[in-house]
């Protein structure tokens, strides 16, 4: 399989792959895949909503909430396609050569540079499902209530997404030698899990009133 063209998979070949020895697509990438399908949620909600006379007083806010969900998509699908690509920069520099002192500082060198890229990945798809939390709770109140029980999905699916990519970034951290980027990045971990928390709990206190 052509771990370049991953999009244009169908999903029984991206899930046979997944659960094969292939090292990827992983964790990050499969975080990236269940967050696509949160700003999807987000968005069929958004669309089912625009364009009903009931729902035309806050058309212009879904329209924006549309807008933005489409544009976190995408940036999903790309952070998917970027986690993959990662694993490969990480084999290329495993595989450098460590012959002299030289060799060795290179290796080291690049080993850091490709851990903090291959950290930033998955920490960009976290940040991007917590976007797609942010636009559900928007959505929770104004949506269709037809399809409102989908907002709640993209809800624990933005979640869940969250907190597993950041499971990529917790496992690359220790070899990271940048004592002032681990602080950095722990700081907006625990930034993410708290506020996410409380929006996808209060996110799912409307959606139940609405059903």
């Amino acid at each position: 399989m052509d771990m370049n063209k991953v999009w244009e998979w169908t999903t029984e070949e991206f899930l046979t792959v997944s659960a094969s020895s292939a090292p990827t697509p992983g964790g990050g990438s499969v975080s990236a895949y269940v967050g696509a399908l949160a700003a999807a949620m987000t968005c069929m909600v958004a669309n089912l909503t625009i364009g009903k006379e009931k729902y035309k007083e806050v058309e212009p806010q879904v329209k924006e909430i549309l807008a933005q969900a489409e544009t976190v998509l995408n940036a999903l699908k790309t952070g998917l396609s970027q986690d993959i690509a990662e694993f490969s920069h990480f084999m290329a520099a495993l595989k450098l050569p460590k012959g002299t002192d030289e060799e060795k500082t290179v290796r080291t060198g690049k080993l850091q540079e490709v851990l903090v890229s291959a950290t930033d990945t998955p920490l960009g798809i976290a940040q991007n499902c917590f976007k797609v939390l942010q636009l559900a709770q928007q959505l929770a109140p104004i949506g269709n209530t037809g399809a409102i029980s989908d907002a709640g999905v993209a809800a624990y699916l933005a979640e869940s997404a969250l907190k597993s990519a950041m499971l990529s970034v917790d496992i690359n951290l220790p070899q990271i030698k940048d004592e002032g980027y681990k602080e950095r990045v722990r700081a907006e971990r625990t930034r993410l899990f708290e506020q996410a928390a409380v929006i996808c709990a209060e996110t799912m206190v409307v959606v139940q009133s609405r059903l």
